[in-house]
């Protein structure tokens, strides 16, 4: 498992140019309607529904795309014949997108605990050793829960990034997730460690049994440390497109989100599905990832997402 550390380095391009790559394929949807409304003295309505097919294709949704419009023919008719369309439309896309920028903060509370939940091949695991990393970064110490006790691939792989960014990692081959995660809150607190990132096992919304688990080990959770988790977290994979809004209503009536996790940006043609997100029920998506790289996980950024998608 360390050999896939060796086979892929870090990413060394500023995170900036690195989102504007992973977004290539999104991006390239909307060039052409976005060229053909340059120059134009007015929006015309075929241009307009080139545009809107176009945000519709790169996952936008219907209610993102038709508030984006009615914000952009606003913008125009206010700035005049001569406004860059694109920059308008950017304008547009950070005030959608501004609601879900909201970073995770880590509380006072020792440990501070951090549930994370998803489907299956989402990224979740992988994006725990990330989150591991960035919140080393910030000078915090970090302890990982292996709550996946049904995957052992999972567990290895946990632990493989336990060995690379230098924390300890609670597993156990077989048995109670939610008894994992409890040891590993309550070495946690033995050890003075700052968080707990609590890994689980992964699992489809519609496998009832498999969500009551879920709950189970949130109530055990909360046994183990008055207040916890502090922050819930959903893994999901941006190729999910508009699927992941069910997702996300899944898991959220499930456990209370408080925020999400967006991984595979890059190479995706959907990373439109952003703007979807900032709909009435939005859940702040606090990390987004655009490569396998140990960096390659960063907060979310609306006026970063907006000029890489537009740009």
């Amino acid at each position: 498992m360390l050999e896939l550390f060796k086979r892929s380095p870090g990413d060394e391009r500023p995170w900036t140019e690195r989102l504007r790559s992973g977004l290539g394929l999104s991006r390239e949807r909307l060039a052409r309607p976005l060229a053909a409304i340059l120059g134009q003295k007015a929006l015309s309505e075929s241009s307009l529904e080139e545009l809107e097919t176009a945000l519709i294709g790169a996952d936008v949704g219907v209610a993102a795309t038709e508030r984006l419009l009615a914000d952009l023919r606003a913008r125009w008719k206010r700035a005049g014949p001569t406004a860059d369309a694109r920059a308008l439309l950017k304008d547009s896309l950070v005030e959608l997108l501004a609601p879900l920028e909201q970073p995770l903060v880590i509380g006072e509370a020792r440990p501070f605990v951090v549930m994370l939940a998803g489907v299956n091949g989402a990224g979740k695991t992988t994006s725990i050793g990330k989150l591991a990393k960035y919140l080393q970064a910030q000078g915090h110490s970090v302890l990982l829960a292996a709550g996946d006790t049904f995957r052992a691939a999972a567990r290895e792989q946990l632990e493989a990034w336990g060995v690379r960014n230098g924390v300890h990692v609670i597993a156990q081959e077989s048995g109670d997730p939610a008894a994992v995660v409890f040891d590993a809150v309550g070495a946690a607190r033995a050890r003075g460690i700052h968080v707990v990132l609590a890994d689980t096992a992964g699992r489809l919304p519609t496998q009832r049994h498999l969500m009551e688990e879920l709950k189970k080990i949130r109530r055990v959770i909360a046994k183990a440390q008055e207040g916890a988790p502090h922050e819930t977290l959903l893994v999901l994979d941006a190729n999910t497109g508009q699927n992941a809004l069910a997702q996300v209503a899944a898991f959220d009536n499930a456990l209370g989100l408080t925020g999400i996790v967006l991984t595979k940006l890059d190479g995706t043609a959907k990373g439109g599905v952003v703007a979807a997100m900032a709909g009435d029920r939005a859940v702040p998506l606090k990390f987004i990832g655009v490569g396998e790289g140990p960096d390659d996980l960063r907060p979310f950024r609306a006026a970063e997402f907006a000029e890489a998608l537009v740009g």
